[in-house]
């Protein structure tokens, strides 16, 4: 094992050594460039540096294309003549090709072993960043979880949030004297969010058995450390999902990973590409949260390594944190273009023997600006650096490699079966078919209890209209059958009326007048 990562060859005709310290490389960095100039290869030899040091590694697969890490690169490949004459020129006599160890996953479990987290470990923070809520919609969500807290409901899954969401809003006017509004539509809101979710396949995301981070820190019989690919491509569909997954994963790391101050090599490396998804339309709180997670994560041993196009994708006080950079071309076709790029050449530590500003517009594909941290974290001058050449693949594997790699992998079998244990779901489920059947057990036990009369009314109180019909149609049908019957019904017609009413009178007033 190395205490240093050769990147390539700078100065004059690329013949100075490049390195990058393990000391130094949890003090994060930064790889830009644009579209089609080699960031995707740097990435790769970074990550076969960092895996033959000893140290585990996790990226993002946008494009599909490092999975070749997996399996060694072949002198058949038409790049193996350029390769090997790169590697002659900036001196790496160690070159060679190699396969390095290789753990796929996927939060769809497409592509990879399955990647779940619970809906508590996510947090009110993130999953109002995931769903895109407002203020007053990230408030019911904060009651929610303080809620699922004091009555002991786990929420796990979305069914669980989507349950609890319901009890909130069937008791939503006990729940407004203690906690505030809690507005019909705001919840009406949150769960329209969880099902365009659903639908975009983020439920499987959330659920047992969560993911261990000790499996993402392993290192193999030879002592490379591991490899952990994530499946992006299709997960680019989504990409408020895909960040705030990376996101969660860089708290969760922060959060559970003990002090270890400056190790001599990180414990593990992350590399976040397409980083600027993670700060586009990011709330103010969100941007303040990574920028603690990158200020800290350091003296946890992780190293933090955002891949983007521009660094201005990054907010300043976050493209502080990060130490090693290595920046390749940013073409300068507008007044923006030629201020950024101004911009990213002010951050370098300046070297005599050329332009930086102009280097970065110049530096052709494979080419880059590099200036790593040197001793006591001082940035080393800036200098041209021709990157090495890779040892794995150079490209995809297929289909039938990538299946054979997943079968043999120690985390077969344990992530692929989803647990559904007693959660907040049941348990409210329960509970309500606990009260329902509590107050239909009372209302026969009053019924038992009632005096005659008490039953007699209450059992008017259910009288229906179909029993009065039959008995009504039974005794009209009966005194209509005779002439007698007839004359009665007209009599009594008559007396209900005026005139009968008159000769009530009338008989009356003659029998008290004749007193």
């Amino acid at each position: 094992m190395t205490s240093d990562i050769f990147i390539g060859g700078g100065g004059p005709d690329y013949g100075v050594q490049q390195f990058l310290s393990l000391g130094y490389a949890n003090r994060h960095g930064l790889i830009a460039g644009a579209t089609g100039t080699g960031k995707t290869v740097t990435l790769q030899i970074l990550a076969e540096g960092f895996s033959n040091a000893g140290v585990p590694v996790f990226l993002s697969d946008v494009k599909g294309d490092l999975s070749g890490l997996a399996k060694a690169g072949s002198e058949s490949h038409k790049l193996h003549g350029p390769f090997t004459e790169r590697a002659e020129k900036i001196g790496f006599a160690e070159y060679i090709y190699e396969a390095f160890p290789v753990t796929f996953w996927d939060l769809f479990g497409d592509q990879g072993h399955p990647v779940r987290t619970t809906v508590s470990e996510m947090g009110p923070l993130l999953l109002a960043r995931l769903l895109e809520l407002t203020d007053a919609q990230e408030g019911i969500l904060n009651i929610a979880f303080r809620l699922a807290d004091e009555d002991g409901l786990p929420l796990l899954d979305l069914k669980d949030l989507q349950s609890l969401l319901v009890w909130i809003g069937e008791n939503a006017k006990e729940l407004s004297l203690r906690y505030g509004n809690v507005s019909a539509a705001s919840i009406g809101a949150i769960q329209r969010r969880l099902l365009v979710l659903e639908n975009q396949g983020g439920a499987g995301l959330f659920g047992e058995p969560a993911l261990a981070l000790s499996d993402l820190m392993r290192i193999d019989a030879t002592g490379k450390g591991e490899i952990n690919i994530l499946a992006a491509d299709k997960l680019m569909g989504a990409p408020g999902l895909y960040a705030t997954f990376l996101l969660w994963l860089l708290s969760e790391l922060f959060e559970e990973l003990p002090e270890v101050g400056d190790p001599d090599k990180p414990k593990l490396v992350f590399f976040f590409d397409e980083a600027h998804l993670l700060f586009d339309d990011a709330p103010k709180a969100l941007v303040d949260k990574v920028e603690q997670v990158a200020r800290l994560i350091r003296s946890k041993g992780v190293g933090v390594y955002f891949i983007t196009q521009n660094p201005a994708d990054v907010p300043e006080d976050i493209l502080g944190q990060l130490g090693n950079r290595i920046q390749h071309a940013l073409r300068a076709f507008t007044a923006k273009d030629r201020k950024e790029l101004r911009m990213a050449a002010e951050t370098y530590r300046e070297n005599p023997a050329f332009e930086t500003e102009e280097a970065i517009r110049e530096v052709g594909v494979g080419e880059a600006v590099t200036s790593m941290l040197q001793k006591k974290g001082v940035p080393g001058i800036v200098e041209r650096t021709l990157i090495r050449p890779p040892s794995s693949q150079l490209g995809p594997i297929t289909k039938a490699e990538r299946a054979e790699i997943m079968t043999g992998s120690d985390m077969a079998g344990k992530y692929d079966d989803p647990v559904d244990r007693k959660s907040a779901f049941e348990i409210l489920k329960q509970r309500a078919d606990q009260a329902a059947a509590e107050a239909a057990k009372a209302e026969e036990a009053a019924e038992e209890d009632a005096s005659p009369l008490a039953r007699e009314f209450s059992a008017a109180r259910r009288y229906t209209g179909a029993r009065v019909a039959r008995s009504t149609s039974r005794r009209s049908t009966r005194q209509s059958k005779t002439l007698g019957g007839a004359v009665a019904n007209a009599v009594i017609k008559e007396l209900s009326g005026t005139t009968g009413r008159r000769l009530v009178r009338g008989i009356l007033g003659g029998l008290f007048k004749g007193r």
